[in-house]
């Protein structure tokens, strides 16, 4: 061949395209496993079981609440614009949401094009300036949180009900006061006193009978008549269904979605697993709670019957995501033994209203 003649083209030898397709595959694997994540796409509310959490109750803002209560609104958003390239540290409610985010994927693999799923929707009266900081820490924690409502001081309760909230989680004893009495299931969350490691694979909720999934009918026959009486009237009407608590409809939506894992044969491998804790007796007032349950079609998965004995210490054992009492000594027993406890502030045992365990100072936006 003289020089500059081209040359005439060759053929691929064997096994030449096969070679090069591996390498393809190699190639765009590694460019897959560089690009950012696509999130799952927000549910319709409507279609979803909707968990609204403020930012208190998900983050811990104990420093930026000192700055609020002892130098005002200003100075506070000023510091968190100086700090909104820090996330905040995990608050009470996270672990909880942490497990929701597990069931959602677990109900994405079975039920790809399905939008009932649990809906974190961050909710606060924090102004919108603080809203970079809050969202620096979700991505910082890789948290699947895309609606926000933050409302620049004023109560953000007229909004629970058009994002259709299923539950209120706050740290503002008044909000949540005011949630519950617009009808919404709410409570007022704290923290643990030590920290106790919690199922990264299973939600697990526990709930008081009493004026939490029932109402308070039974509490007011004790308090007013006394425990023998309220024996006697348990056991006249124990065919009769206790009347419908404020996180019964909280309960029949875990339930729902716990029925899309027993329809594929996962019972026994179900991601969430619910508790009822009483403080009832079983022999003497137990059958009453149990076929209320069973009259609304709904359950839990266990049912422990304390007859008055401390919640704390069986609570440990269980190691729920979140536990949901009405009495404020249950809420601080199991906040000792490192449960994080949410107090529900109704019925009769809010009289006179109790609703944190210790005083705390006026609450940040």
């Amino acid at each position: 061949m003289e020089p500059g003649e081209p040359r005439e083209p060759r053929e691929p030898g064997p096994g030449a395209g096969t070679a090069a397709a591996p390498r393809w595959e190699e190639a765009k694997t590694f460019h897959d496993n560089l690009a950012p994540k696509k999130k799952p796409k927000s549910p319709k509310p409507q279609n979803a079981v909707t968990i609204a959490v403020s930012s208190r109750a998900l983050f811990r803002m104990d420093e930026e609440q000192r700055i609020y209560a002892e130098q005002g609104v200003e100075e506070y958003v000023r510091y968190q614009l100086e700090h909104e390239n820090e996330p905040f540290s995990p608050g009470p409610a996270f672990p909880f949401v942490k497990a929701l985010e597990a069931v959602n994927r677990r109900l994405r693999e079975l039920y790809p094009e399905s939008e009932d799923v649990f809906d974190i929707v961050l909710v606060t009266n924090n102004h919108a300036q603080v809203g970079v900081r809050l969202i620096n820490s979700i991505n910082h924690y890789d948290l699947t949180i895309e609606r926000f409502c933050m409302t620049g001081g004023n109560s953000p309760i007229c909004y629970l009900k058009a994002y259709h909230t299923n539950l209120y989680l706050s740290a503002d004893a008044e909000k949540v006061q005011e949630a519950i009495d617009e009808g919404i299931a709410a409570a007022t969350i704290f923290s643990p006193s030590r920290d106790v490691a919690v199922s990264q694979s299973q939600l697990r909720v526990a709930f008081d009978g009493d004026a939490v999934l029932f109402s308070d009918e039974s509490e007011r026959i004790v308090k007013a008549h006394g425990l023998d009486r309220f024996f006697e009237h348990e056991k006249v009407h124990e065919n009769k269904p206790l009347a419908q608590g404020p996180l019964k409809g909280f309960l029949e939506a875990l339930g729902r979605l716990q029925k899309k894992f027993y329809s594929k044969g996962l019972r026994l491998e179900c991601p969430i697993r619910t508790y009822l804790v009483t403080a009832r007796s079983a022999a003497s007032s137990g059958a009453r709670a149990l076929k209320t349950l069973r009259s609304w079609g709904l359950e839990t998965d266990e049912a422990l019957f304390l007859a008055g004995a401390p919640k704390g210490p069986l609570l440990e054992k269980i190691r729920p995501h979140i536990f949901f009492d009405d009495q404020m000594f249950h809420v601080a027993g199991a906040q000792e033994m490192g449960t994080v406890a949410a107090h529900v502030p109704y019925g009769v045992a809010q009289t006179p209203r109790r609703t944190t365990p210790t005083k705390q100072a006026t609450s940040a936006p």
